[in-house]
């Protein structure tokens, strides 16, 4: 485990995403809350912020964070065809939370998975990545807008 005694303690920030390819009628079901196993996006926001508290546990070598926020949203396409998991993470601390937030996205997708596999088995999770990070020694990191 790296040692990070010597760094600052800074405001520090992370926000990943993941994408969910579904049939139409498999988001139209999330969105209504007509799934067999109700609240799909409710239960799975919450499944996002236990995932970024418990990272820890999940990642070996990962740092232990007191984590000041969590955030997890959806956001369907205007397709029907997907839905996009955001997840931030915010904490004061001497190391970054991109790890919390890409597991926060990626639990959170999970989630929604489990909850709809019966209607949609099809459902594909892809692209999980880092969108943004903020705060430390390197300050501000984006991803280009064309990746």
């Amino acid at each position: 485990m790296v040692d990070v005694a010597t760094k600052r303690v800074t405001a520090r920030s992370a926000r990943a995403t993941a994408i969910l390819r579904m049939q139409p009628a498999t988001l139209r079901a999330i969105l209504d809350g007509t799934t067999p196993k109700g609240d799909v996006l409710a239960v799975a926001r919450v499944a996002g912020i236990q995932a970024a508290k418990r990272t820890p546990e999940l990642v070996p070598l990962c740092h232990a964070i007191a984590l000041t926020g969590v955030e997890v949203s959806f956001t369907p396409a205007d397709d029907g065809t997907h839905l996009r998991v955001e997840a931030t993470a915010r904490a004061r601390d001497r190391t970054g939370v991109e790890m919390e937030a890409l597991v926060a996205a990626s639990l959170a997708a999970l989630t929604v998975y489990d909850m709809v596999k019966a209607i949609d088995r099809g459902l594909v999770i892809e692209h999980l990545g880092l969108e943004e990070k903020r705060g430390g020694r390197s300050g501000i990191w984006r991803r280009a807008s064309a990746d």
